[in-house]
Protein backbone atom coordinates (compact mmCIF):
# COMPACT_ATOMS: atom_id res chain seq x y z
CA UNK A 1 0.00 0.00 0.00
CA UNK A 2 1.55 3.59 -1.06
CA UNK A 3 1.72 6.53 1.70
CA UNK A 4 0.29 9.30 1.89
CA UNK A 5 2.70 12.36 1.03
CA UNK A 6 1.99 15.98 2.76
CA UNK A 7 3.88 18.91 3.63
CA UNK A 8 3.54 21.58 6.08
CA UNK A 9 5.38 25.17 6.08
CA UNK A 10 5.88 27.02 9.44
CA UNK A 11 7.49 30.54 9.44
CA UNK A 12 9.92 30.70 12.12
CA UNK A 13 11.86 33.74 12.52
CA UNK A 14 15.50 32.35 13.08
CA UNK A 15 18.52 32.18 11.08
CA UNK A 16 18.85 29.26 8.75
CA UNK A 17 22.17 28.65 10.19
CA UNK A 18 20.50 28.34 13.64
CA UNK A 19 17.31 26.25 12.48
CA UNK A 20 19.92 23.59 11.11
CA UNK A 21 21.43 22.93 13.89
CA UNK A 22 18.01 22.01 15.70
CA UNK A 23 16.90 19.88 12.68
CA UNK A 24 20.40 17.88 11.82
CA UNK A 25 22.13 17.73 14.90
CA UNK A 26 21.20 15.19 17.71
CA UNK A 27 21.71 17.90 20.30
CA UNK A 28 19.44 20.08 18.73
CA UNK A 29 16.83 17.28 17.93
CA UNK A 30 17.02 16.36 21.70
CA UNK A 31 15.79 19.91 22.40
CA UNK A 32 12.67 19.54 20.56
CA UNK A 33 11.51 16.27 18.30
CA UNK A 34 12.98 13.44 20.85
CA UNK A 35 14.19 12.58 24.57
CA UNK A 36 17.15 11.44 23.01
CA UNK A 37 19.29 11.36 20.13
CA UNK A 38 22.57 8.76 19.05
CA UNK A 39 24.82 9.12 16.05
CA UNK A 40 26.91 6.78 14.58
CA UNK A 41 27.63 8.53 11.01
CA UNK A 42 24.46 8.62 9.00
CA UNK A 43 22.49 6.20 10.82
CA UNK A 44 20.46 8.56 13.98
CA UNK A 45 18.36 6.51 16.89
CA UNK A 46 15.73 8.34 18.30
CA UNK A 47 14.51 7.73 22.14
CA UNK A 48 11.12 8.41 23.22
CA UNK A 49 9.84 7.14 26.64
CA UNK A 50 10.13 3.49 26.23
CA UNK A 51 10.52 3.65 22.58
CA UNK A 52 13.41 4.09 20.04
CA UNK A 53 13.82 4.45 16.14
CA UNK A 54 16.23 4.58 13.75
CA UNK A 55 16.53 6.43 10.64
CA UNK A 56 19.31 7.36 8.43
CA UNK A 57 20.37 10.30 6.87
CA UNK A 58 19.43 10.46 3.17
CA UNK A 59 20.70 13.98 1.90
CA UNK A 60 21.28 17.14 4.04
CA UNK A 61 22.95 20.04 2.68
CA UNK A 62 24.23 22.85 5.39
CA UNK A 63 21.62 25.91 6.03
CA UNK A 64 18.85 24.28 3.42
CA UNK A 65 17.64 20.65 4.41
CA UNK A 66 17.94 17.17 5.53
CA UNK A 67 16.03 14.21 4.34
CA UNK A 68 15.43 11.28 7.02
CA UNK A 69 13.99 7.73 5.84
CA UNK A 70 12.82 5.96 8.41
CA UNK A 71 15.03 2.50 9.05
CA UNK A 72 11.27 0.55 9.58
CA UNK A 73 10.24 2.11 5.61
CA UNK A 74 12.89 0.89 4.09
CA UNK A 75 10.65 -0.89 1.48
CA UNK A 76 8.57 2.20 0.34
CA UNK A 77 9.27 5.13 -0.69
CA UNK A 78 8.38 7.27 2.44
CA UNK A 79 10.54 9.63 4.32
CA UNK A 80 10.86 13.16 6.30
CA UNK A 81 12.51 16.24 5.15
CA UNK A 82 12.64 19.64 6.86
CA UNK A 83 13.84 22.40 4.47
CA UNK A 84 14.32 25.81 5.34
CA UNK A 85 13.28 27.96 2.67
CA UNK A 86 14.23 31.80 3.00
CA UNK A 87 11.77 34.25 0.99
CA UNK A 88 14.35 36.35 -1.30
CA UNK A 89 12.34 39.41 -1.05
CA UNK A 90 11.23 39.85 2.83
CA UNK A 91 14.20 37.01 3.96
CA UNK A 92 11.67 35.48 6.25
CA UNK A 93 12.19 31.77 7.24
CA UNK A 94 10.15 29.26 6.64
CA UNK A 95 10.39 25.54 7.86
CA UNK A 96 8.92 22.99 5.11
CA UNK A 97 8.09 19.57 6.73
CA UNK A 98 7.78 17.05 4.11
CA UNK A 99 6.28 13.49 5.29
CA UNK A 100 4.12 11.03 4.73
CA UNK A 101 0.79 8.95 6.55
CA UNK A 102 0.07 5.50 6.52
CA UNK A 103 -3.34 6.55 4.75
CA UNK A 104 -6.09 9.48 3.98
CA UNK A 105 -7.17 8.86 7.88
CA UNK A 106 -3.89 9.72 9.30
CA UNK A 107 -2.60 12.56 7.34
CA UNK A 108 -4.21 15.24 9.92
CA UNK A 109 -3.12 13.67 12.93
CA UNK A 110 0.47 13.20 11.45
CA UNK A 111 0.04 17.44 10.70
CA UNK A 112 -1.45 18.20 14.31
CA UNK A 113 1.62 16.11 15.57
CA UNK A 114 3.68 18.22 13.37
CA UNK A 115 2.45 21.68 14.38
CA UNK A 116 2.86 20.17 18.35
CA UNK A 117 6.22 19.40 17.31
CA UNK A 118 7.50 22.53 15.69
CA UNK A 119 5.10 24.15 18.17
CA UNK A 120 7.88 22.88 20.55
CA UNK A 121 10.61 23.78 18.44
CA UNK A 122 9.51 27.73 18.25
CA UNK A 123 9.24 27.44 21.81
CA UNK A 124 12.83 25.72 22.45
CA UNK A 125 14.67 28.76 20.35
CA UNK A 126 12.48 31.82 20.98
CA UNK A 127 11.30 32.01 17.64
Amino acid sequence: MSKVKFELEFPIHASPNMLYQYLATPAGLEEWFADKVNSRGKLITFFWDDSEEEAKIVTSKSDERVKYKWIESEGDESYFEFKIVVDPLTKDVVVVVTDFADDEDEVEEAKRLWENQIDELKHTIGA
